[in-house]
C-alpha cells in the first residue's frame, strides 16, 4: 500500500486528487495540506468526500511531511511549488507537480513567463507528464510535470499530424474554451457567478497566456522544428470542462491522407483517449468527470484546412485525473488504476 500525500488539498485539484484517491486499491492518503483548513476534516471543507475520504486537512512543512509519505502530489501554484518540490526528492520522494514549475524544459523560458527559478537543475530531469507521448520515461521518472490543461487538449489533438508532416506548423490556430474551474478556487471577481453565466467571453488575448510556451515546446518536439502558434482561451459559463478548436492548413501529404485512419491506429491502444467516428463533433458533457480526452477531425476541401476537435475534463485529464495517471506508471501500477469511472452525464 502506498502512503500518498496531498500538498495544497483545499483547491479543485486537490480535492479531485482526494477524490479519484478515494477508489484507488492501492494507496492510502496519509497526508492532505492545507494552511486555511488546517483542523478541519478535508470531507467537512468539501462534502462530496463524505464516508469517502476521512483524512483531517494540517499545515505542515515539508520536514514535517517527509515521514508521512512516500510519493507527494504537489498541487499548489508556481513558486510555491519549486521551494517544496526540491526538498522532497532530496528525502527521496518521488512527486508529481501539477504546477508549471517543472513543465518547461528551458529555464530562459520559464523566467521569461513566470519568475526567477529557484532549481533550475531539475528541469532537464522532471519528465513532462503526457502519457501517451512520454509514457516510457515517466515509469522511470521520481519528478513528474504534470501537464497544463489547455496544453493536453492541444498536444493530444496535433501531436500526430506534426509528427507525419500533414500540417503547416506555421498555420495553426487553436481557439480553446474552458469552464470556470480552470482558474481555481479562490474568489475573484471575473469568475462570479453574475459575471459568467449567461455570458462566454475571451482572455488573455494577443499572446499573452502563460500555457502557450508549453504548447510550442511539445508541438515543436513534435514537429522536429520550432513552432509558433495563436492561442486564444475563452471562458465558458459552465464548471468543468474544455473544448479546443484548432485550424491548420494541410500540406500536399496531409491533403492524400486518411487522417482518421492514423488517429485511429495512433490511439487505438490508449486507455483514455477515444478518437469520434467521422462527423461527430466531441462535446464536454461527454467527457464531464473522466480521464478520457475525445478527439475528431474534419477536413476543409474548401479551403484546404483541417479543423481538429478536442475535448477533456479541465480538472481530470487537464489535472488530477492525469496526475494520478501518472501516479500509477511511476509506481507499477496498472495505468488505468482509478480512472476507470465514464463520464457524467447528464
Amino acid at each position: 500500500m502506498l502512503h500518498v500525500g496531498i500538498i495544497g488539498a483545499s483547491g479543485y485539484t486537490g480535492v479531485e486528487l482526494a477524490r479519484i484517491l478515494a477508489g484507488h486499491p492501492e494507496i492510502r492518503l496519509t497526508a492532505a495540506t492545507s494552511r486555511q483548513y488546517a483542523g478541519k476534516a478535508l470531507a467537512e471543507v468539501f462534502p462530496n468526500l463524505r464516508k469517502r475520504v476521512d483524512i483531517v486537512c494540517e499545515n505542515l512543512s515539508v520536514e514535517e511531511l517527509l515521514d508521512r509519505a512516500d510519493f507527494f502530489f504537489a498541487a499548489v501554484p508556481h513558486k510555491t511549488a519549486m521551494d517544496i518540490v526540491p526538498r522532497l526528492l532530496d528525502a527521496g520522494k518521488k512527486v508529481v507537480d501539477l504546477s508549471a514549475d517543472y513543465r518547461l524544459h528551458d529555464a530562459a523560458t520559464y523566467e521569461a513567463w513566470y519568475q526567477p527559478h529557484s532549481s533550475p537543475h531539475l528541469l532537464a530531469e522532471a519528465v513532462y507528464g503526457l502519457p501517451e507521448l512520454y509514457r516510457d520515461r515517466i515509469r522511470t521518472a521520481r519528478l513528474t510535470a504534470n501537464p497544463g490543461c489547455y496544453p493536453t487538449s492541444v498536444i493530444l489533438a496535433l501531436a500526430p499530424l506534426l509528427r507525419h508532416g500533414l500540417i503547416d506548423p506555421a498555420t495553426l490556430i487553436i481557439d480553446s474554451k474552458s469552464g470556470t474551474s480552470g482558474a481555481g478556487r479562490a474568489a475573484s471577481v471575473g469568475t462570479l457567478f453574475c459575471e459568467v453565466t449567461d455570458g462566454f467571453k475571451p482572455y488573455k488575448v494577443g499572446g499573452s497566456h502563460r500555457h502557450i510556451p508549453e504548447i510550442e515546446q511539445e508541438l515543436s518536439l513534435a514537429a522536429g522544428q520550432p513552432v509558433t502558434v495563436s492561442f486564444t482561451p475563452h471562458l465558458l459559463p459552465i464548471s468543468r470542462g474544455i473544448l479546443s478548436t484548432i485550424y491548420a492548413t494541410l500540406t500536399e501529404q496531409g491533403r492524400d491522407a486518411d487522417l482518421h485512419a492514423l488517429y485511429e491506429s495512433t490511439y487505438d491502444a490508449e486507455p483514455f483517449v477515444r478518437v469520434l467516428p467521422a462527423g461527430t463533433p466531441p462535446a464536454t458533457q461527454h467527457v464531464r468527470g473522466s480521464n478520457c480526452c475525445d478527439l475528431a477531425l474534419q477536413k476543409d476541401s474548401r479551403t484546404g484546412r483541417l479543423i481538429v476537435m478536442s475535448a477533456i475534463d479541465n480538472i481530470v485529464k487537464g489535472a488530477s485525473g492525469q496526475a494520478v495517471q501518472n501516479m500509477n506508471l511511476m509506481n507499477g501500477f496498472p495505468e488505468t488504476t482509478g480512472l476507470l469511472g465514464a463520464p457524467f452525464f447528464p
